[in-house]
């Protein structure tokens, strides 16, 4: 390709390009499709996007175009790959000026060089860094930002490179990069303009440096000294005053955290074990962080970075829930410079641990007593302390005797009433919250609910958000005996805290630990949630454009229907559009809100005592759940089994039409495991309902039948394959032989063979079924088939029998008084569980299990019994003498153990 010919013509090409007209757009975009591998097109696409007097978006498309092409053939061994005399020109052009008026461009332009740099750097390419760091130092403003925006690129691309040689070369310009944030750091300049440039390359700089540490922790090892050096320098110590800005102050810290936690930088526990570089990066460290620079370290994060700025404290003022929201770590907080500093402490307190506690105890002994509220220093300094000893509380397990400062020293703070004092107050419930799962004693929990029952009472609202925060830290490890004399007056004021508050984030936040509070305490709550279940149906139409909140909200509903049981029908004009709108996936919130909207779908219907028309009808929206096949799959057929135990047929007739379509639909493409839980549904339903079952879901019984037969080889589903043909066989025989007709039909075999086929393979495959219940329900479907003088399954006989046996191994438990045997699955009676204050009570769906397991031939039938009666029935069918001969087939060892097993019958 020409190149002064072809400027015009690709030009013209790439202005058709940007058209929104498909008729225009789609031939350009071809055309220059061809022209992808001829010669000399990257050299007119290079001169069409630094031509800064044409249009910005051909511009843009042509340096798109080039970098597309160099993905595809810079490499030598590509098809159609470029010329080394053209790739030689490229690469020349590409650095020749650092000017780029258009920031995307700038950024997209970097990008491509950083791509050449990747495959040409350093052999093909030596001048490329020399240039860029000449380019950077440079008096130019908008050449030395461009040319460090090209040099971060390229140096995070080089970075990611493993092989020795590009590891050297790194090596060999990390030092120039040093250099730059050591020289950058230094300069003040007057122009806010100017400073705002400078502290934008500054930042880049130490990105630079990062990565670099973060990707070759090793060739950083030389760098350690002064980068230690410079980043304490101007962090925690005078040198920094009036130069450093926040953003420069968090790469620091970043830079000190990211080598104090190194494990590159860490000798192994046997010395001997450890690799040169790790220890020679151990004693850098050890002669750097020596007892004074740790002690000055410590003392200046507690002292000046943890202590609360004006504009907290203005915040806290003005606007509480947004101070006790950011304080919570909200969106802002986790780009602020307070996480960065906590997060540098607590590794540095961990690594050095013996030099740092002394000096944060000797901070807490100067701070010892109630502090002057005409001190505002103090109390600062006092909180900024406590929020030390809170951070580092498992450091300090063995070294601060937390009940006893709680009782002496803590409790006393909490009782300061005065308005000034609120800092103190909220730090030392935030306090009391973080020590509870480290150290405090269990007989101390009744005076913390005082406590805390005294601060949901506080005039100041971030005290009072701080203490429902350190409810929920000690919920998780409390005793509900010890609770309950509390529950009603603190759950009346969490209910008025929820009321009270009104940002999303706070709202959250309170209904979480009321969700907690209700999870523990469960059926205990209902004489005390009136108030809240009037409420929660204002609060969700409140929240329409909030979806967190009302995940929230859906949370406490899972709760709340949890601990009301029964009770929760009373909530079902609220409820049930809720959860009708949850896992509507036609409806834009459901994004947000499907998965707690199942989960409350589910326990809505285990503590359901009946099935109402509305609730049936939500199951309206499974069919578009199922299509879905997503993570929710597995909550979706608990659903379904769910609605099987609570009105089996009003449920199958109503569904089972469509579901018997989804599920043959989903069996075509599912893993092993959602084969399973699809089978299981159909497996529940013929417990529940043999008959109805059956009939339902006929289309998927033939495939069951012949995986049977082809002897499934997946354990699991084969167990289950054999669970589901034990119930039609034993509950419903009838249909058994229809089926039976069926598959002969259309395997052409006889029944008489096609069932001795499956005995047999129901016999080999026997111990696929890991589940007593299934073994139990084996023995009698197969028992079921005596008496019989049906040859074939007299010849299966022996099977029959040895599966037997090892189902009464199973299920038989000798009775020590009188030495009989007894069937263990066997229910006479329902009764109700007695249950410690810990345990849940049983939900209706369990109660609805129990009575249904009093009816299931499993738990109702004696397996004992019921082979005696059919080995009796058969030995009257054959007579003594067919049956002993028929007896004969089966090993002795085995009769033996059976004539044991049936002795007194």
């Amino acid at each position: 390709m020409d190149i002064d010919g072809a400027s015009s013509v690709v030009l013209q090409a790439l202005t058709q390009a940007t058209s929104q007209e498909t008729a225009v757009l789609k031939p350009a975009e071809e055309q220059l499709r061809q022209w992808e591998t001829q010669p000399g097109f990257y050299s007119v696409l290079l001169n069409i996007f630094n031509n800064h007097m044409l249009d910005v978006n051909v511009r843009w498309l042509a340096v798109l175009y080039f970098k597309n092409g160099i993905d595809r053939y810079w490499r030598r061994v590509a098809p159609h790959a470029l010329s080394e005399e053209e790739k030689t020109s490229l690469r020349a052009g590409l650095i020749t000026n650092f000017n780029e008026p258009v920031n995307q461009i700038a950024t997209q332009i970097a990008v491509l060089i950083a791509k050449v740099a990747r495959l040409d750097c350093p052999r093909q390419w030596p001048e490329l860094i020399p240039i860029l760091l000449e380019s950077v130092k440079g008096q130019d403003g908008l050449q030395q930002h461009r040319a460090l925006l090209t040099f971060y690129h390229v140096t995070k691309t080089l970075a990611s490179k493993r092989l020795a040689q590009d590891r050297r070369l790194f090596q060999d310009h990390v030092g120039a990069v040093f250099f730059l944030i050591c020289v950058s750091g230094r300069q003040i300049g007057p122009d806010s303009t100017c400073r705002e440039k400078l502290e934008k390359m500054i930042i880049l700089y130490t990105k630079v440096l990062l990565d670099f540490l973060e990707c070759h922790p090793c060739a950083f090892i030389p760098l350690i000294q002064r980068s230690l050096e410079f980043a304490v320098s101007y962090v925690f110590t005078p040198a920094g005053e009036g130069v450093t800005f926040e953003r420069f102050i968090v790469q620091c810290m970043n830079l000190i955290k990211m080598i104090v936690k190194n494990d590159a930088y860490k000798p192994a526990k046997n010395i001997e074990d450890s690799k040169p570089e790790s220890l020679e990066a151990h004693k850098i460290k050890t002669a750097f962080f020596t007892h004074p620079t740790l002690t000055e370290i410590g003392r200046r994060l507690v002292s000046h970075y943890f202590l609360l700025t004006e504009e907290e404290l203005a915040m806290w003022e003005e606007d509480p829930e947004s101070f006790a929201v950011e304080e919570s770590g909200g969106d802002s907080w986790k780009y602020s410079l307070r996480p960065c500093t906590e997060v540098l402490f607590l590794d540095i307190f961990h690594n050095y641990s013996q030099t740092l506690t002394p000096v944060l105890l000797d901070m807490v002994q100067n701070l010892q007593g109630p502090t002057n509220v005409e001190e505002p220093v103090q109390l600062l300094m006092k909180d900024a302390v406590y929020n030390a000893v809170g951070l580092a509380a498992y450091e300090l397990f063995d070294n601060v005797d937390f009940d006893q400062w709680f009782k002496n020293q803590l409790l006393g703070e909490l009782q300061v009433s005065h308005n000034r004092y609120k800092l103190i107050r909220r730090r030392v419930i935030w306090l009391i919250g973080q020590w509870i799962s480290v150290k405090f004693k269990s007989d101390l929990r009744p005076l913390l609910y005082e406590v805390i029952l005294s601060l949901m009472q506080d005039p100041d609202l971030v005290v009072r958000i701080e203490t429902a925060t350190t409810l929920k830290l000690n919920i998780l490890h409390f005793r509900t005996e010890q609770f309950l004399p509390y529950l009603e007056s603190i759950f009346g004021l969490l209910f008025q805290l929820l009321q009270q508050v009104t940002q999303c984030d706070t709202k959250m936040q309170v209904l979480h630990v009321i969700s907690c509070v209700i999870e523990r305490v469960n059926i205990q709550i209902r004489p005390y949630v009136g108030c809240l279940v009037q409420y929660l149906p204002l609060l969700w139409k409140q929240s329409e454009e909030h979806n967190m909140l009302r995940c929230a909200i859906l949370t406490t509903l899972i709760h709340l229907v949890q601990g009301l049981g029964a009770e929760s029908k009373n909530l079902y004009p609220f409820l049930l559009p809720v959860i009708q709108l949850s896992t509507d996936v036609s409806q834009p919130p459901h994004v947000y809100l499907l998965e707690d909207g199942l989960e409350l779908w589910l326990v809505t219907l285990e503590n359901s005592p009946a099935i109402t028309p509305e609730l049936l009808r939500i199951f309206q929206n499974m069919s578009a759940l199922l299509e879905m096949s997503s993570e929710n799959l597995r909550t979706c057929f608990q659903i379904m089994n769910a609605y099987l135990y609570l009105s089996a047929t009003e449920f199958l007739q109503n569904y089972a039409e469509s579901l018997c379509r989804s599920f043959c639909d989903l069996l075509k493409d599912i893993t092993n495991e959602g084969q399973v839980q699809v089978l299981k549904v159909v497996e529940i339903a013929l417990k529940v309902s043999p008959i109805l079952g059956a009939h339902m879901f006929q289309p998927l019984l033939p495939a069951v039948f012949r995986g049977i037969v082809d002897g499934e080889r997946y354990p699991v589903v084969m167990s289950t394959y054999l669970g589901i043909m034990g119930r039609v066989l034993l509950q419903n025989s009838s249909f058994f032989s229809s089926l039976l007709t069926q598959m002969a039909s259309e395997c052409s075999q006889k029944m008489d063979q096609l069932l001795g086929s499956v005995i047999e393979m129901w016999v080999d495959r026997m111990d696929n079924i890991t589940q007593p219940e299934r073994r139990k329900l084996s023995s009698l479907a197969l028992l079921s088939l005596l008496p019989s003088d049906n040859s074939v399954i007299q010849d299966k006989f022996c099977g029959i029998i040895n599966i037997c046996v090892e189902a009464l191994h199973d299920v038989m438990t000798e009775d020590s008084e009188t030495g009989t045997f007894k069937d263990c699955m066997l229910m006479s009676h329902f009764e109700e569980p007695k249950l410690s204050d810990d345990e849940e009570p049983p939900t209706e769906q369990d109660k609805r299990k129990k009575l249904l397991a009093l009816e299931d031939p499993v738990h109702s039938v004696s397996l004992q019994q019921y082979v005696y009666e059919k080995l009796k029935a058969q030995q009257a069918l054959m007579g003594d003498q067919g049956f002993g001969a028929l007896m004969e087939t089966v090993d002795t060892e085995i009769v033996r153990q059976l004539q044991e097993f049936l002795q007194g019958l």
